[in-house]
């Protein structure tokens, strides 16, 4: 005899089979009850915009790991830099809005991953335009940055290509200060290759726009020369 089931049992087994097919995704931090709430919003935002669907957006920014100075709600410079590191990560348009596709890659938790496997280094990769501190293979902070431009200039006389040179390198000079140079000043340098150093500047282009450097804005170099990841002797890696 054919034993019948329940309605109810048949779709209790029903949802626990599909339940069961489900796989998280690893080590991606689910998004916050805040975000969740404000993520299926259409409406755009951008620099400028303030309210709880900013706040939500800087909190879930933080929580993958990109760097912000504070989930205030306001759309300042430091979230749009932050929304372009992880449009960078995901590979799509880096305008610094927090359109369809950002709240996707927010939504699925899209983040880098490091080259380094101990220790404590800094990471640039030239192809994203990120920068990443990390620590034993993880990656703990990611930053938008602009690297060598490729293109020609003069300098005292002679000619050079804005180059950012692939490899691993020890940062060997820091200058505390706005350090005046043939090119203008840089905020807080931490030399690493000669001249080539990342430092702070007002201006960080998605972006390679740089004469070598690796540019992050003044408040995230502040934080780099707190951080203790780019202190004398410590590893930079520029892939």
């Amino acid at each position: 005899m054919t034993q019948r089931r329940s309605p109810r049992r048949a779709a209790t087994v029903a949802a626990l089979a599909l339940a069961a097919a489900v796989v998280p995704l690893p080590d991606v931090p689910p998004a916050g009850t805040a975000y969740a709430a404000v993520a299926p919003a259409s409406g755009e935002l951008r620099a400028g915009d303030s309210g709880p669907g900013v706040e939500a957006v800087q909190e879930r920014l933080a929580d993958l790991g990109y760097w912000i100075d504070g989930a205030d709600g306001e759309f300042g410079t430091e979230t749009a830099l932050a929304v372009q590191a992880l449009q960078k990560a995901a590979g799509i348009d880096r305008d610094g809005i927090v359109g369809p596709d950002t709240r996707k890659a927010l939504d699925e938790g899209v983040r880098p991953s490091a080259e380094t496997s101990q220790g404590r280094a800094v990471e640039i990769d030239l192809d994203r335009q990120l920068l990443m501190t990390v620590e034993d293979g993880e990656v703990q902070k990611v930053f938008s940055t602009s690297t060598g431009s490729g293109e020609p200039y003069t300098s005292r006389g002679e000619r050079h290509i804005a180059t950012t040179p692939k490899g691993s390198y020890q940062v060997f000079r820091e200058v505390d200060a706005w350090d005046p140079g043939p090119l203008g000043a840089l905020y807080r340098p931490k030399y690493f290759n000669g001249g080539i150093a990342v430092h702070g500047y007002g201006s960080v282009p998605p972006n390679p726009a740089s004469h070598g450097c690796a540019r992050v804005s003044l408040k995230a170099m502040d934080w780099l020369w707190k951080s203790g990841y780019l202190d004398v002797y410590d590893t930079v890696l520029v892939r």
